[in-house]
């Protein structure tokens, strides 16, 4: 399959403004992450590229690459994938739209009767193709298709998905880790962009403003400060979130810096503490997960996490949204989208929000 591609074709990239990597082939791979992180401590590789689940105790899909290429900026898409077509179609949802209304109500509900106090509930979208893609090719579309040139591809073989690929371009940094400085750039409050330029203004500046997404981004920085402050000497997290954006949506996100006190500390194992974050799961964390495993399918690598840690502890993560699984024959997709849920939303507002994260990777699908 894709034989035409080309030589330097990755199986595993990330693709970020601040700095990329991109890999290929596979010299040991690991589903389980405390044998990648002795392997890394020990020097035993040079580096890990992968993804972690969204379930912490499902299989990782990580891999030591046989060849690594880093980029002081984002990746540059091969001409090769700027050239190509992608027919698809959209063959399901789930759950339907209605049903997710309900389900959102349902949760609302539940938050005000019980001490949950936010929970991150996802849909997915089901594609077809006529014919094969390569996911490469798709994460080429992502990453032209993103202000920042975000974008992400990881080989899912390692978690016993032969072939699968996740493909994504994320906006949300889990964590880094660079010598003994640890960051992250948590995003939890979001409205869809609007077609006008005034109206856009107003919609950014409302939720920068809102009450209720203040309150649903407090409850993922206050996670990462009970996660990193112990690890830290230092941690600098502003008292309030700033606007960003992406060409879908305005978020609330927070830039958080530390200096780690154990330098031996390496980024997988930052990544599995902050794991799972309010952003993609909801607090308090075991009460959230159950009501997303109540009610939802199998998120398998959906908001989980995409990255690389190399021997030094040095790596980078993102929050694995925006992105969706591609099966191993190249005859199918599943795309997700998420939005938090805490007492006060409206739940037409969250499918609203979900159908506009969704424009990101159906887009670079043809649809």
């Amino acid at each position: 399959m894709h034989e035409d591609r080309p030589s330097t074709a990755p199986d595993f990239l990330l693709s970020r403004a601040t700095g990329s990597v991109r890999t290929q082939g596979a010299r040991h791979t690991f589903n389980d992450t405390d044998a990648a992180i002795s392997a890394l401590r020990s020097k035993d590789v040079d580096m890990v590229v992968g993804a972690i689940p969204f379930d912490s105790d499902t299989p990782a899909a990580l891999t030591v690459p046989e060849a690594i290429i880093r980029e002081e900026g984002p990746l540059e898409p091969h001409a090769y994938y700027r050239n190509k077509s992608l027919n698809s179609r959209v063959v399901g949802f789930d759950p339907e739209p209605e049903e997710h209304l309900r389900r959102v109500e349902a949760a609302i509900g539940t938050i005000e009767t019980s001490k949950l106090d936010k929970v991150v509930l996802a849909r997915a979208v089901d594609i077809e193709f006529p014919e094969a893609i390569d996911p490469r090719l798709v994460a080429a579309r992502l990453i032209d298709l993103s202000a920042n040139r975000d974008g992400f591809i990881a080989d899912l073989s390692p978690a016993g998905r032969p072939s699968a690929m996740l493909v994504g371009s994320s906006p949300e940094v889990l964590v880094k880790r660079q010598g003994s400085t640890v960051s992250a750039f948590p995003l939890a409050g979001s409205s869809p962009r609007r077609a006008s330029a005034a109206e856009d203004h107003i919609a950014g500046q409302d939720l920068l403003h809102s009450a209720k997404d203040l309150h649903e981004h407090s409850f993922v920085v206050e996670h990462l400060r009970r996660v990193l402050s112990p690890l830290c000497e230092r941690l600098d997290i502003p008292d309030t979130p700033q606007l960003i954006s992406t060409n879908e949506m305005w978020h609330l996100g927070t830039p958080i810096s530390g200096t780690l006190k154990d330098k031996d500390l390496t980024a997988l194992e930052l990544a599995l503490a902050a794991h799972p974050t309010p952003a993609i799961c909801g607090t308090p964390a075991e009460a959230a997960q159950a009501l997303i495993e109540t009610a939802e399918t199998d998120r398998g690598f959906y908001a989980g996490a995409v990255g690389w840690c190399d021997s030094s502890g040095d790596g980078e993560y993102m929050v694995a949204i925006r992105c969706a699984e591609v099966a191993g024959d190249g005859l199918s997709a599943r795309a997700w989208a998420g939005g938090g849920i805490v007492g006060d939303s409206d739940a037409h507002a969250e499918l609203e929000e979900t159908t506009a994260k969704l424009r990101t990777i159906l887009k670079a699908l043809s649809l």
